[in-house]
């Protein structure tokens, strides 16, 4: 069931290392939705990216896949792409690549893979949220490794969902809200308050210009306190190596 949340407030998010052997591990949690998102470096970027007069790669590039686990949903979720989890995926990464300048990590490919262990609502805004942590831990290793040598980050990059549910804009919608919700929409900002996509889609209903600006108000409100939560966990990751 929904929680007595107020319509302008988020879940309750974490946002925690997890282990694995990829550089960027990291769980976010928001409510009951949990995803895990992993990113692991390669210095075999496509080889469609574009090389210099010496064939040297000019550019890096950072991609994403998305996944729902069999167990994260009541009904086992069957293995294997899907239109969904595409689509999916290819937000995720184009929220991605929006923090990261690619010039300058020439010939590196990032991959982050986001599974949801748990889907509660909100899995892709969630994974875009974790992914931007795992993405930068995975820099930092490879900076430290040599890989990179100038910083590529331009400025976070969060996500979070809104939606008008009886009438009245709400926040992060859980699944309750969001099997309930007249209008429904996902919305991906930057630490400078760029828009890097807005999703939106009158699911039972339509709505006005001014429920429009309503919603984005309140997605902005809910992108900083997330970029919040991504700024202590990353803090927390120095704590730990110092």
């Amino acid at each position: 069931m929904s929680s007595a949340r107020k319509p302008g407030a988020l879940r309750p998010t974490t946002i925690e290392p997890y282990p694995t052997a990829a550089p960027g591990s990291v769980v976010i949690t928001m409510g009951q939705t949990r995803v895990l998102c992993t990113a692991s470096v390669a210095s075999e970027p496509p080889k469609w990216l574009p090389r210099d007069d010496t064939g040297a790669f000019t550019r890096g590039w950072v991609t994403a896949e998305y996944a729902m686990l069999p167990g994260s949903t009541p009904d086992r979720k069957r293995r294997g792409a899907d239109g969904r989890s595409t689509e999916i995926q290819r937000l995720i990464a184009r929220a991605l690549r929006a923090a990261v300048d690619l010039e300058k990590m020439p010939g590196v490919l990032i991959t982050c893979d986001c599974d949801v262990l748990h889907a509660d609502g909100g899995t892709r805004t969630a994974a875009i949220t974790g992914g931007y942590v795992a993405l930068v831990r995975a820099i930092a290793a490879a900076r430290r490794n040599g890989l990179i040598r100038r910083n590529p980050l331009l400025a976070p990059v969060a996500a979070v969902s809104v939606g008008i549910v009886d009438g009245r804009p709400h926040l992060d919608l859980d699944y309750p809200l969001d099997s309930r919700a007249e209008v429904d929409m996902n919305v991906v900002m930057t630490g400078k308050g760029k828009y890097v996509e807005v999703q939106g889609t009158g699911e039972a209903g339509v709505f006005d210009r001014a429920q429009l600006d309503a919603l984005l108000d309140l997605a902005h409100k809910g992108v900083r306190r997330l970029m919040k939560v991504q700024r202590q966990a990353l803090a927390d990751d120095g704590a730990r190596r110092s």
